[in-house]
């Protein structure tokens, strides 16, 4: 009786320990956490994950997009007993969170997704691809500097006098009017431009790429100019000397069709007037 007793013992406690085993197994790996854009589906742990600056090829739908900046690549695998999605429901899902926080979706194809979105002054590119029928996934965020220009008053004045208009990236959050801090330097120059020559006057145009309707791209468009506007008259320029329009989509500079051509299209115009 007793030897049965401690056979049930020792088997219990071997049991215990495969149990404790397993789930310190299903612990995230120490000094792993989600990335602060985006987190995991429920009942997934972190069984890998890996930081440095780096490149990277993302699916789009022209091909593969290689892309450089700070990269974090992270690894999860399903929980032991959980209920394990499909495919679709763990791109659904990301789709889904990426869109919530503003971002939108560049590629969506059996095991992989590529999603776009700027937050913070910087552009994220993330790139997610499932394995093993929806027990492992692995998820690539690469953060990129805001499209930076170093613009001088003088430079401005120069492309004035030859071209008649300068090209300017002032950025501004998705779909809204309100000029980033890190763009504000570019306003000081354009005040600085107009203060050095009292003579001249220019139209502030706004543009966009295709992406939404012709009519809610104009309206954006038109806010952003008046927006720039109104920061150089409250940098003492008379209103007088300025005006702003917004063109909308109706004046490309690049090929809508790569995010490239997209990202040169959104811009604002000083134009000689």
């Amino acid at each position: 009786m007793k030897i049965t007793i401690r056979i049930l013992a020792s088997v219990v406690c071997l049991l215990l320990l495969a149990v404790g085993v397993a789930f310190s197994q299903e612990k995230d790996v120490k000094g792993c956490k989600d990335h602060p854009l985006i987190s995991r589906m429920n009942n997934y742990y972190i069984s890998s994950c890996k930081k440095d600056f780096n490149s990277f090829d993302f699916y789009v739908k022209e091909g593969n997009k290689t892309i450089e900046g700070e990269m974090t690549k992270i690894s999860y695998s399903l929980r032991e007993g959980s209920t394990q999605p499909s495919f679709l429901q763990v791109r659904r899902n990301y789709g889904n969170a990426v869109k919530n926080i503003g971002g939108m979706v560049v590629f969506d194809e059996d095991r992989r997704s590529t999603f776009r979105v700027t937050r913070g002054g910087k552009e994220a590119w993330i790139a997610l691809e499932v394995f093993n029928e929806g027990r492992n996934y692995d998820l690539v965020v690469l953060e990129i500097a805001p499209m930076a220009q170093e613009v001088t008053a003088d430079a401005m004045y120069s492309a004035l006098k030859k071209d008649g208009f300068m090209a300017l990236y002032i950025n501004f959050d998705t779909g809204k009017s309100v000029i980033k801090p890190e763009s504000m330097p570019i306003i000081g120059q354009i005040a600085a431009l107009l203060k050095a020559h009292p003579e001249l006057k220019v139209s502030i145009e706004g543009h966009t790429d295709n992406v939404g309707t012709p009519q809610s791209n104009k309206t954006l468009s038109t806010q952003r100019a008046k927006s720039v506007m109104s920061a150089v008259v409250q940098k003492g320029i008379a209103a007088t000397r300025l005006t702003a329009l917004g063109w909308g989509q109706e004046k490309p500079v690049a090929d809508n069709r790569s995010e490239d051509g997209r990202a040169k299209n959104r811009r604002v115009e000083i134009v000689k007037k």
